[in-house]
């Protein structure tokens, strides 16, 4: 049983993390249940349609309170709608939590703080490419909406993840 403490414990914290972030996001959500969506929701559909705009696509944000989204039309044409599932802020969690798990001090917390930075930044760039794909190719919607853009928001905590443990985590010190 002493071979798998350090394993034991490094599963116990990440789940004990895990379920406390995910009830603290809870709460937040059920303070926000009467909106259409969340702030920090709408601020990344906010955004996305800067982005857009930036780069050639403008768009504009609309309500929707029956369908508990924001959506983005462009060129006048509703593309996808931003839900709370779309923030990143689960797939942050997640990460947050595995990560934490393999705590290594002060590091730990700078780590995580790049990582959900450069999650938001990939999430915001992969809602506007699925955007742009509804918008230019819409024989490639579903392929996108639901195999390849989980793909690189998935494959980024994957790859983070990884960095993390094979150059923070398990690296022994000198």
């Amino acid at each position: 049983m002493k071979d798998f403490l350090p394993v034991l414990k490094i599963l116990v914290r990440f789940v004990v993390l895990y379920i406390v972030l995910v009830l603290l996001y809870q709460f937040y959500l059920n303070s926000y249940a009467e909106e259409v969506v969340d702030p920090f929701t709408r601020n990344v559909a906010e955004q996305v349609a800067s982005f857009q705009s930036l780069v050639g696509f403008p768009t504009v944000l609309v309500d929707s309170m029956k369908l508990h989204s924001v959506l983005f039309q462009t060129f006048g044409k509703f593309t996808t709608r931003m839900v709370e599932g779309c923030n990143v802020i689960s797939v942050a969690i997640l990460f947050s939590a595995f990560v934490f798990a393999f705590y290594k001090g002060t590091k730990t917390f700078l780590y995580v703080l790049g990582g959900l930075i450069l999650l938001h930044i990939l999430n915001v760039f992969r809602i506007v490419l699925l955007n742009i794909i509804y918008l230019k190719y819409p024989k490639y919607e579903k392929i996108g909406h639901d195999y390849v853009f989980p793909a690189i928001i998935y494959g980024g905590v994957v790859m983070l993840w990884l960095v993390w443990i094979q150059f923070f985590a398990l690296r022994k010190k000198k």
